[in-house]
């Protein structure tokens, strides 16, 4: 028996798109959600030294790697930050700033004077966190 090709399209149109859809939704699910590429990529620029000998540089290079967008943010949402993502929203516009280098590392410069927790002025300022190998808004939380 000899299908036409019409009818072969027909009665496997459902399944072609069924596995389309599911090798899309997985190809998603695999990928980890990315901070604004350009924040992320001059934190990287001014902080991150994976090359270097100090300890406490090559810890830092670690964690951000392991961390990736959850420097600044927590949980699977970039709509939810930590402290650190908190201090630079407040600086930083993800449309208008995002090509604007110099006010990026502007921001990050003074982001990292700031306290860590904002409830003790004199807590240790982000950038501290930084200089120790830790990541600015603290450990990253498996949820």
């Amino acid at each position: 028996m000899m299908m036409s090709g019409s009818v072969w399209v027909r009665s496997n149109t459902g399944a072609i798109l069924a596995g389309v859809a599911v090798a899309v939704m997985a190809g998603a699910a695999a990928r980890p959600a990315y901070a604004i590429k350009q924040f992320a990529d001059e934190f990287k620029a001014v902080y991150v030294k994976a090359d270097s000998a100090d300890p406490a540089e090559k810890a830092l290079a670690t964690e951000v790697e392991t961390a990736k967008c959850n420097v600044c943010h927590v949980g699977k949402s970039k709509k939810d930050r930590n402290g650190y993502g908190h201090a630079l929203a407040d600086l930083l516009d993800k449309k208008e700033d995002a090509k604007d280098v110099a006010k990026i590392r502007a921001a990050l410069e003074k982001v990292a004077g700031m306290p860590s927790d904002p409830a003790k002025p004199d807590s240790v300022t982000f950038g501290d966190l930084i200089k120790q190998g830790k990541l600015p808004g603290g450990p990253v939380v498996q949820e």
